[in-house]
Formats: structure tokens, sequence, C-alpha cells
């Protein structure tokens, strides 16, 4: 199973042994996106949905998301995070691109942590809009970039 770090030799789940690996400074970005209509979004961006104030609660549903990756995931190692930002922006009439930023001073990287960032502040807007527009849909959840550890520099292309 080369090339598969959470499988060993028989093809069994394994938990990556990252004790030999530096302590280096670990960055990564990620993004998802939410389609709705563009009437629900102009709610959300006006602050007038019904629920309240959905990006602020979306924003901590992410960061909280950031930091509990390791319950989450089967495979991930507990990360110490020293940064976790959540972010929106209208990309277009109907469009919200949720994008995170997770920074972290250890032996593994924490691309983990930025796509579930934002997965979980694009499942927090769904459910506190689900009322309004059962029709949303969430896609594009890509890393976008990540710097540190052994592996180097990796940039999105089409970013």
């Amino acid at each position: 199973m080369a090339g598969f770090s959470h499988l060993d030799a028989q093809g069994n789940a394994n938990m990556v042994d990252v004790s030999a690996k530096d302590v280096t400074l670990r960055e990564a970005r990620a993004r998802s996106r939410v389609e709705m209509s563009a009437q629900t979004l102009a709610q959300i961006l006006s602050g007038s949905a019904s629920k309240g104030d959905v990006l602020a609660v979306a924003r901590v549903a992410g960061i909280q998301a950031a930091k509990r990756t390791w319950e989450l995931i089967p495979l991930c190692h507990s990360l110490p995070l020293d940064k976790v930002e959540v972010h929106f922006e209208q990309q277009g009439e109907g469009v919200l691109e949720v994008s995170a930023l997770c920074r972290t001073r250890a032996s593994t990287g924490v691309e983990m942590e930025a796509l579930t960032a934002v997965s979980v502040a694009a499942l927090t807007v769904y459910d506190m809009c689900k009322a309004v527009d059962r029709a949303m849909v969430i896609r594009d959840t890509c890393l976008i970039e990540k710097s540190g550890g052994r592996s180097g520099h990796y940039r999105r292309d089409d970013d």
C-alpha cells in the first residue's frame, strides 16, 4: 500500500508515527462554498436571518471544529493550534465562500483542521438557514494551500 500513509503493509488502518518528524511552523488554508438563493444570502449578509447572526455562529462553529478535528477524524493527531481564522465572502449571486486558515508549531500538518473548519462552518450556515432555503448546496470543499514540514509548500493551481 505504498503512498497511503494511513495504511500499514497489510492494508490495515494505521495512525502515522510522527515522533521522528521535526516540529516546524505549519499552516493550511481551505475553502468551501455554500450556494443558495440570492434572498437567503442577502438575509445572512444583512444580519436579518430569523435565527440571528449566521456568520458569527458559523465562525465559532468552524473554529471549534478545527480544535476538535482529532476527535472527529479517527487517525488525526491532536494538535496545539496557534491560530484559527474563519472568513466569509460573497462570491457572485447566491454564493457564500467560507475560508479558513489554521496554524501550528507541530510535527504534522494542519490540513485536516482547515478542511474541518470550513466544512463545519458551511454546515452551520446550512443548519441556520434550512428553514428558508432547503435547496442550498455545499460544494468545492478543498485545500487551497499548505506550508511547513517535509513535503514543503503546496498551492492549488486553480486558485
